[in-house]
């Protein structure tokens, strides 16, 4: 299945914490829609988020986000992995 980059921009009011916690509800979410949210990244200076996941298509990538937390993402990206 193809992966997916998602960029989101919170500004100021990003915390790891608080990102941490909207992970734990993309998991309970994702496997509705064979979607994997891999792994995150948190910028908390910059106010960004970064989210890899592996789903069938980007919209349903989207979905899991917008049903767990409603945070979804201003940009997503289909990208390869590379060694």
């Amino acid at each position: 299945m193809p992966l997916f980059m998602d960029v989101h921009t919170l500004g100021e009011s990003v915390t790891a914490d608080a990102v941490a916690e909207a992970h734990k509800k993309d998991l309970a979410t994702q496997g509705r829609y064979g979607v994997d949210y891999r792994k995150y990244w948190v910028d908390e200076e910059a106010g960004k988020i970064f989210c890899l996941a592996e789903g069938p298509d980007a919209e349903t990538v989207s979905r899991v986000h917008a049903e767990a937390h409603g945070l979804v993402a201003e940009e997503l990206y289909r990208v390869g992995e590379y060694s």
